[in-house]
């Protein structure tokens, strides 16, 4: 019985037993414990030899004392103090499978794998003329040319040739002033595709309980001429102080080092010349925070006393803003702005009871969907 038991556990412990449990049950008249026991025995190392360990003959060989006396030996377990695990070369496993799928226990030479240069040359120069040589348009002979130029008017369309709306609020804010506080608006947007758009503008000032001091709206067929900048032509409009018709004529974009540039230059219907340029640049405190350098500058041909402008350089603007980016499409935003008249300009500002040299200090908000 208590061999019975040794072989049970051992073949639980042994998948290789396990597969020969049955033929030992159907065996056990004729088979004495001490043969079953070493056929155990047989079976683990022959499993130890499968996996590249090197067993040492005869470690299976029943002792003396277990072919003279059965009786006086535990075996409520496997006892494998006959086989010296630590005189095993397990330099001699093998990863290479042998026919029946397990090791074979014989050395193998990486170096002859080629492991030791695992480079490879890349190749450089152009692609094979073999690469162009097919039809241009294969897939018509698969799928029909009629369903193959559905498909690619459908792929230029979702690549760029989407018709959008965009609409921007650059500038909406309230101005703190020595005397009377005022407003200000600067809003854009477009309506198109990558390369064409009808692009509109619209700006506007004032001071509170006073008649507004300016404001005036473009249209513009806007036309991409690189990258990164549009080509402008349009009218614009002006309301205030009086009404007055423009062609314009300008160019908008991102210069390198991420300024934008919005310069154009307006022709009245009364045959005035007048320009102006705007550059403004972002710089990320954070990815939240955002301070904004911008200066704005205003030239003139000829002196235009109506308006109140000088021939030559009319008026500059600087400032700064610093805004938080709640959302990246809303930002509101503090700052302080600078306004000076300049030239005949500044004269005519004096003329008119105002100050040439106005400071600003601006709440507002930036948004755009």
């Amino acid at each position: 019985m208590r061999y019975l038991i040794a072989i049970l556990l051992a073949g639980s412990a042994s998948p290789a037993f396990a597969q020969h449990q049955g033929h030992s049950a159907h065996g056990r008249e004729t088979t004495s414990p001490a043969t079953q026991e070493q056929s155990a025995c047989e079976a683990e190392a022959e499993r130890h030899r499968a996996m590249g360990h090197a067993v040492p003959e005869g470690a299976c060989a029943p002792s003396e004392q277990q072919s003279d006396d059965h009786s006086g030996t535990d075996r409520s377990q496997m006892d494998h103090s006959t086989m010296d695990h630590s005189s095993m070369d397990h330099s001699s496993m093998s990863h290479e499978p042998g026919s029946d799928g397990q090791a074979t226990g014989e050395q193998v030479d990486h170096s002859t794998m080629g492991h030791d240069d695992m480079s490879m040359e890349v190749p450089s120069g152009p692609p094979p003329a073999s690469a162009g040589s097919g039809p241009a348009n294969a897939a018509d002979a698969y799928w029909g040319a009629e369903a193959m130029d559905e498909a690619r008017e459908l792929l230029r369309h979702e690549q760029g040739g989407q018709q959008y709306f965009w609409f921007q609020g650059d500038r909406v804010e309230y101005r703190a002033r020595e005397g009377s506080d005022g407003y200000l608006f600067d809003l854009q947007g477009y309506y198109g595709g990558d390369l064409d758009k009808f692009w509109f503008k619209s700006e506007g000032e004032g001071s509170f309980g006073e008649d507004i001091e300016g404001a005036e709206m473009q249209a513009l067929y806007s036309r991409a001429i690189a990258p990164f900048f549009d080509l402008q032509a349009g009218i614009r409009q002006d309301f205030a102080p009086m009404d007055r018709t423009y062609a314009v004529v300008g160019i908008q974009g991102l210069a390198p080092y991420l300024f934008e540039i919005d310069a154009a230059a307006f022709l009245s219907d009364q045959g005035d010349l007048t320009a102006r340029v705007e550059a403004e640049l972002d710089q990320r405190i954070t990815q939240r925070l955002v301070i904004q350098p911008r200066v704005e500058a205003s030239f003139s041909a000829q002196d235009v006393p109506k308006l109140g402008i000088g021939a030559g350089l009319d008026s500059i603007e600087a400032g700064v803003r610093l805004r938080y980016h709640f959302a990246r499409e809303f930002a509101p935003y503090i700052g302080i702005d600078q306004e000076w008249r300049v030239g005949q300009s500044a004269d005519y500002a004096r003329a008119e009871g105002e100050d040439p040299s106005v400071t600003n200090y601006v709440v507002g908000v930036r948004f755009w969907f």
